[in-house]
């Protein structure tokens, strides 16, 4: 595949994610400044149940559409009557689960907003194939608009209702109606249209590989949602806000970087799939200029958190901070984890992905079990606990699928991580100087980029020099 190709999709769904997110991070602080905690505490003890179910939805089939090489319209118009039937019935179970859920957390008033929260699921499988169809023929850029679109639109809506007074269904209402433009533009835009063809032997073919994918996502999504389902019942919902807002902020910078770069790198890697050196290079490149992207942002912000915190959330956030800090230590090493196991599925080794993920997952919820009564904070610091075993097994087949083994990968991105470091020592240090909050951040800020950029330039990492030969082949091709 044309490097310019997939350098131009990679940049399309980044601005499509930066754009979308980047709104909706504007809108959730304006939202957290307008709204307390403990109504951001009881819209997460929804979505954990949405979240999962989703899965159902979202993974397995999806992938396994982009991964399949002669995927054809009988193949997308088969998972798309699949998906809407599914996606009906499991909406259909929820609307009814929502006095036993609710009954769970004892918050009667949680019926009603997850009935009509539930209507994501509907959603998302009308539009599922339509995404996998932007992904394996690299359109991203039809997603930027409507993505982009839905999420302008839910940032109105969300604030106009908060400052109206209507709580947690300013949260709702957002959200819903972001899936539902976001779902009216793709149609609009993407050309393909689901033929009236279902086969129960195409299904069969893609389940094959889909329903191990659909596994380890379940194990995934579940694990992620059951600690929050744990600390939502165990402990208050303040104490649940505080733990997801330390996660949104590191989250909205691996969610732009790490997804865009996933969405781009699965359907390329399958298209080379047969060449294993080709996938080992690109697996190599997305290790390296991904984790030199990603570790100064990690540590920059874990460095200046308080400040920040103090700034744009105000002091009634401040004791989201040690998970904020913990979140960004934690997910510095990402892409370790998504580009292995993209590069194991790209290889058609779905059933070594589901066996990766039950390994993992055993390890993580024993470790769970034994954190879960010691306080929420004691959750949040069992993910850096399990993040060095994980790295090892995610990485782990990829010495003999590609001969590229953990050792070489963590080898390669050591120097972009250790610069990061050093960025984060100095900026952290900041904090002994006593000035204004919002003085010191924007110095904070200003010394990150500045020594992160003067060291990259003296030292010159791996990551460096990526980044600039793929800039450099791309505006030389541009020119032509």
């Amino acid at each position: 595949m044309n490097r310019n190709i997939v350098f131009s999709n990679l940049v399309w769904r980044f601005f499509e994610r930066v754009g979308a997110q980047g709104v909706t991070f504007l809108v959730s602080i304006v939202l957290a400044r307008l709204l307390d905690p403990e109504t951001y505490g009881v819209i997460a003890l929804v979505t954990v149940f949405t979240s999962i179910l989703q899965v159902f939805i979202d993974a397995g089939m999806g992938r396994a559409l982009i991964q399949k090489k002669d995927a054809d319209d009988a193949d997308f118009s088969t998972v798309f009557w699949f998906n809407i039937s599914f996606s009906i019935l499991i909406y259909v179970g929820m609307f009814a689960a929502a006095p036993l859920i609710a009954s769970f957390y004892r918050v009667n008033d949680l019926i009603p907003v997850i009935r009509v929260q539930s209507l994501v699921l509907i959603l998302s499988g009308v539009k599922n194939v339509q995404q996998a169809y932007v992904s394996r023929k690299m359109l991203f850029k039809k997603f930027f608009f409507a993505t982009l679109g839905g999420t302008i639109g839910a940032a109105g809506i969300g604030i106009g209702m908060a400052y109206c007074g209507f709580g947690v269904w300013a949260l709702v209402a957002q959200y819903l109606f972001n899936q539902i433009v976001d779902t009216i533009i793709l149609w609009i835009t993407v050309r393909w249209r689901p033929q009236f063809y279902f086969s129960f032997d195409r299904l069969r073919i893609l389940f094959n590989y889909g329903w191990k994918l659909l596994v380890s996502a379940i194990l995934d999504t579940g694990y992620r949602n059951i600690r929050t389902l744990l600390i939502g019942k165990l402990y208050t919902a303040s104490e649940l806000a505080y733990y997801n807002r330390g996660h949104q902020f590191p989250n909205f910078i691996i969610t732009n970087i790490n997804s865009s770069i996933d969405s781009v790198l699965l359907p390329a890697m399958s298209k080379r799939q047969d060449d294993s050196s080709q996938v080992k290079s690109m697996l190599r490149k997305s290790i390296v200029t991904s984790t030199y992207i990603m570790a100064p942002m990690m540590m920059g912000l874990a460095a200046c958190s308080e400040s920040l915190v103090k700034v744009v959330l105000t002091d009634k956030w401040i004791l989201c901070v040690p998970f904020l800090r913990i979140f960004c230590i934690t997910y510095m090493f990402i892409p370790i984890h998504s580009s292995n196991l993209n590069a194991i599925n790209a290889m058609g080794r779905s059933d070594l992905f589901m066996k990766l993920e039950i390994i993992k997952k055993i390890f993580e919820f024993t470790v769970l079990v034994l954190v879960m009564n010691k306080g929420v904070l004691a959750i949040a610091y069992s993910l850096f606990i399990i993040e060095i075993p994980n790295q090892f097994i995610n990485a782990y087949p990829n010495k003999k699928l590609l001969n590229y083994s953990y050792k070489e990968q963590i080898k390669d991105v050591f120097p972009g991580i250790f610069l990061a470091i050093c960025m984060g020592i100095i900026v952290y240090s900041i904090n002994y100087f006593r000035v204004n909050e919002m003085i010191m951040l924007l110095i904070q800020i200003t010394a990150g980029v500045l020594v992160f950029g003067i060291g990259s330039m003296i030292f010159k990492p791996i990551g460096y020099q990526y980044i600039l030969l793929i800039l450099k082949d791309y505006l030389y091709h541009k020119k032509k």
